[in-house]
């Protein structure tokens, strides 16, 4: 009978997990972090390291962290931890936005009327709320940084800096006061920055309207038809632009009382009205204006057909200066020439209200013409509107109310459904108005020209198209509205003062407060703004709202009768100084940073408030680099956003909670960012996959090293030699120390590569391949070049093959044989590089099979606990640790196109096996005896045992032939019952006739001193 011989096989032993349970072990690890203070650490083990800085844009603070917020995040996390293991020092100070619109709008949505200082009071609670947990659910998802001293743009010595800012602004003549059309936001009552305006799709009315001529030689002959999407402003029209050189027709058109009409407005098929008596009504005649080239266009879209050949035609700078009633008010709109006027669609002739678009305002004030904007802050009707039944109506449930007027009027040639994208309001999710309204800009035309300059030629662009986008942005932005109606922000430093005139101040056209006196004006003053900055400092931005006007003018010795207003500074500016804020006051920062990585909406937004303060304060960028990543969107490419309307779970802590940080982390690392960027349970699915495959090497690692003595510090050097003129190798081991005692392994080849075949010369070149590629990657922030090169070399290269190939060494050499020394040597160089390449990714996984690891060299490994946190008092911590460099002693493209023939014939073996296998012939490769031809130069001189191994077989034939084949039949040998392979011995030993001559030598020699006992 057979003897039992487990208990003399190496079997892997490890305590590290098989089941990850990271939703339960991740916490344990946070809190181990909190008590060694690992980030402390880092920073002091780099402290004289070269500085690397990532500026973190900040979050608002206004609720749970989603999904995209902690893919930012955790990009970020990976830059900062690669480049600090790359050996920089790398501090991360986070930041909260903690003004603005989103907190304010959700606090006056549950408590209306409000004075604004009770505003302020509960928006900076419900900010100091999100900032705690946010912080907690960030540090969840293993983000590293100066979590106990982030910057807070609601801190008093923040708020200072942003006003000295704003002196700098004033000083340079930056700032001015107009009244023009600003994006109005009816929802939420204030002005809105081009980044605080999204887009949605919605279906309005437009109309084709007439505007009968009253002047000039066309008088009483006939009208300009104008075509407009917004009818709610035609009560504020002033004007009618065509353009100078296009060519324009009088043209006489009928529509008959039947006609058919339908078109395509706006890319979808439009219910057209025309304005006809109904079926057999008498036919419609219209002498009309307007542009040669839309004739076909406006006959499609109304039904009207041209009577004959036009009248007359002309350029249209000879329509200039002539008349034109109203439709439905006394007054005359007049006929001017503006380049902007297109012939895409319409009928070449734009009705113009200077007091709602942006081309508009120019036009009228470029010709003395009133800024007229008869709409209050909700976006209703005001007086002005001169029509008494439509004051108080909200405009764009007024549409209907213009149409039915220009009807009875006789002045609507056709109306129609338009579907389009139109500009909403970020926050209140309701849509914008341009609306001319009192407010303070910031000149960009004064810095455009530095800024572009700056995008082209100071900044690194990743992924590169980023370049063009903001350059566009920058190029076609108006002036910076910077005044905001709301209570929750840094006060507009602007001060109402009666006659006043200084050389330091400035004064604008606009009257202050009436309590000021009539002659009260805007002062501007970088002084006075500096003196409040001072006070802000000390007692907060709140001090503004706390103080009367004879308070504050005590405080800041300011002239007796100034007064102040209530409104804030747009928020973007907020966040626009941090680098002044931060970068350029923390002593562990600087400014410029090294890099700011946000999402690609902050090319309009972030990055471009922070490169236009910049340029303003600096004369250059606050940036030398700028990364962008795509949004998270759904499978159907939908996105995935806190405002949105994503029906799904999305915030990250419902999917910690359920998958754990790492395995976000890992998906974060799998795409390529700079696109947008897919998400669904689906992918976690996949995801758990490829991270159990990494995690099980790492545990098949650990435990095939349980009792290797890697204690001592060893190097490997390699060198090829020629011997009698056969590619051989040989390899010598020498250690760093040179006073290491004999007699503890060394000359055993423990920590060296003497005994090591092809496969671990090979995978050590795989390796060094491995490091170079994620070190690179990393560099790069080419993060998902490192979730494939390490999934591949984890799958591919180490499960697939040489953890399958060095099996039966590990499992049944002699413990300390030169060959499975080598391969643990092999497999701890591995199981080190991986986790230190995976730490910035698989941030709590590397440090749990660390420790096991660190835990293993410290202790006995029959005495050891079941967890890494025994360490003799020792702080170890993966992120304490540099990345593996790359080493040319161990590149070996020989090793490497030798196994690359082993492979290929490995194929041809493969095939013959499993042939073999389906006509019953064997059960497994083991039974085999197998004779493969081939060109013997493919395998050179590897001895016929070492091949055996590499193609897992017990008896191997090698004929010599042109093209490689492979035959299989059962082998003679018996079966060891040690190893299982069929060996010639098997049978030959008296003492143990079950036993191949391995496996005796291994039964039969004694216990290494020191050897752990082997267990399942």
């Amino acid at each position: 009978m057979s003897q039992n011989y487990k208990d003399t096989i190496n079997l892997p032993r490890t305590d590290f997990p098989m089941k990850a349970n990271l939703a339960q072990r991740e916490p344990e690890l946070l809190k181990r972090w909190e008590e060694i203070g690992v980030y402390r650490r880092i920073q002091k083990s780099r402290e004289n390291a070269e500085l690397f800085v990532l500026h973190d844009g900040p979050p608002f603070a206004n609720g749970d962290v989603h999904m995209g917020t902690a893919l930012n995040k955790i990009l970020k996390d990976f830059v900062v931890k690669s480049q600090t293991m790359l050996g920089k020092r790398a501090p991360y100070v986070p930041g909260w936005d903690c003004h603005g619109l989103p907190i304010e709008y959700k606090v006056v949505k549950e408590s209306r009327d409000l004075a604004p200082l009770e505003v302020r009071k509960r928006c900076e609670v419900f900010a100091r709320k999100f900032i705690d947990l946010q912080r907690e659910q960030f540090k969840r998802l293993g983000v590293f940084g100066d979590w106990d001293h982030p910057y807070l743009t609601m801190n008093p010595t923040y708020e200072a800096e942003i006003l000295r800012a704003f002196a700098v602004f004033v000083e340079k003549g930056l700032v001015y006061e107009s009244k023009k059309p600003v994006f109005w936001s009816t929802g939420a009552q204030t002005a809105l920055a081009e980044a605080e305006v999204e887009y949605q799709e919605r279906d309005d009315t437009t109309a084709f309207v007439k505007f009968p001529v009253i002047s000039g030689r066309l008088k009483d002959k006939a009208s300009i038809a104008i075509w407009t999407t917004t009818p709610w402003t035609l009560p504020a029209n002033l004007l009618i632009a065509v353009h100078p050189k296009e060519i324009y027709v009088v043209q006489e058109f009928t529509r008959s009382g039947d006609a058919p009409v339908a078109g395509s407005v706006g890319g979808a098929l439009a219910a057209l009205k025309p304005e006809i008596g109904g079926e057999g009504a008498a036919a419609t005649t219209e002498t009309l204006v307007l542009a040669d080239k839309l004739v076909p266009q406006f006959c499609a879209a109304t039904g009207f057909q041209p009577t004959g050949e036009p009248m007359e035609s002309f350029p249209g700078d000879k329509l200039e200066g002539i008349g034109a009633q109203h439709p439905f008010l006394p007054r005359t709109a007049m006929v001017l020439t503006a380049e902007f006027v297109t012939m895409d669609t319409g009928t070449g002739a734009v009705h113009i209200a200077p007091g709602h678009g942006e081309d508009d305002y120019l036009l009228g004030s470029k010709n003395g013409f009133p800024i007229l904007s008869p709409v209050d802050d909700h976006g209703r009707y005001t007086n002005e509107v001169g029509i008494p039944e439509l004051v108080g109506k909200y405009v764009f449930d007024a549409n209907a109310d213009i149409i039915r007027i220009l009807r009875d009027k006789g002045m609507l040639l056709a109306e129609q459904n338009f579907h389009h994208t139109y500009p909403y309001c970020w926050r209140s999710k309701t849509p914008i108005i341009f609306r001319a309204v009192e407010q303070f800009f910031i000149r960009l035309d004064e810095i455009r020209g530095k800024a572009l300059d700056a995008i082209h030629h100071q900044v690194k662009w990743v992924p590169s198209w980023g370049e063009n986008r903001i350059a566009g942005t920058v190029e076609s932005r108006p002036d910076w509205v910077i005044s905001r109606q709301r209570s929750w922000g840094v006060p507009l430093p602007v001060f109402y003062a009666r006659e006043y005139a200084s050389a330091e101040g400035r004064a604008s056209a606009r009257p202050g407060p009436a309590e000021a006196g009539p002659s009260a004006r805007a002062v501007l003053n970088a002084d006075w703004i500096r003196k409040l900055a001072d006070l802000v400092a000390k007692r907060g931005s709140n001090v503004w709202f706390e103080l009367s006007d004879a308070e504050l003018a005590r405080e800041l010795d300011l002239p007796e009768g100034t007064t102040k207003r209530n409104d804030t500074i747009d928020v973007w500016i907020d966040s626009g100084v941090s680098h002044r804020a931060v970068c350029a006051t923390h002593p562990e920062l600087r400014d410029p940073a090294d890099v700011y990585l946000e999402a690609t909406d902050q090319h309009r937004g972030w990055f471009q408030s922070s490169l236009m303060t910049s340029i303003a304060l600096n004369d250059r960028a606050p940036y030398k680099m700028c990364l962008t990543h795509g949004f998270v969107v759904d499978l159907d490419g939908k996105k995935i956003s806190k405002s949105g309307t994503y029906d799904k779970p999305m915030d990250a802590g419902h999917f910690v909670k359920k998958h754990g940080a790492d395995l976000i982390r890992l998906w974060a690392s799998s795409i390529n960012f700079g696109d947008d960027v897919p998400f669904s349970e689906e992918m976690f699915t996949r995801l758990g996959d490829t991270y159990r495959r990494i995690r099980n090497t790492l545990r098949i690692l650990l435990g095939n090293l349980f009792d290797y003595p890697d204690s001592k510090p060893v190097a490997a050097l390699y060198e090829r030699r020629n011997q009698d003129a056969k590619d051989r190798w040989s390899q010598t081991a020498a250690t760093k120390n040179a006073d290491l005692s004999p007699g503890r392994g060394e000359d055993k080849g423990e920590g060296s590569l003497i005994g090591a075949t092809s496969i671990d010369r090979w995978i050590l070149d795989r390796l060094d391949h491995v490091i170079s590629e994620c070190r690179n990657a990393y560099a790069a922030f080419e993060f998902h070049k490192v979730y494939h090169s390490i999934n591949h070399f984890c799958a591919v290269d180490l499960s697939s093959l040489y953890i399958d190939i060095t099996k039966d060494r590990m499992y049944c050499d002699a413990p300390d044989s030169p060959r499975r020394r080598a391969t643990q040597f092999a497999m701890h160089k591995i199981f080190d590089a991986l986790c230190r390449l995976l730490a910035p990714v698989l941030v709590f996984t590397a440090e749990e099979a660390w420790g096991y690891r660190r835990l293993a060299t410290v202790a006995d490994v029959d005495d050891a606990g079941p967890g890494p946190s025994r360490s003799s008092g020792t702080i170890t911590s993966v992120h304490l640790e540099l990345f593996p460099k790359t080493d040319d002693r161990v590149r070996d493209s020989a090793a490497s196109h030798q196994i690359d023939q082993l492979l290929r014939l490995r194929g041809v073996v493969g095939q013959a096996l499993e042939k073999a296998r389906q006509e019953k012939l064997i059960g497994n490769s083991l039974e085999a005896r197998v004779t493969l031809k081939c060109d013997r130069k493919l395998i050179g001189a590897i001895p016929k045992e070492e091949l055996e191994e590499f193609f897992i077989l017990s008896d191997l034939i090698i004929e010599d032939a042109t093209e490689p084949s492979a035959t299989v039949e059962k082998t003679p040998f018996a079966k060891c019952a040690r190893c299982w392979r069929h060996r010639e011995s098997v049978g030959q030993s008296s003492a143990h006739p079950d036993l191949c001559d391995r496996c005796e030598g291994v039964v039969a020699s004694p216990k290494p001193e020191g050897r752990a006992s082997a267990r399942p």
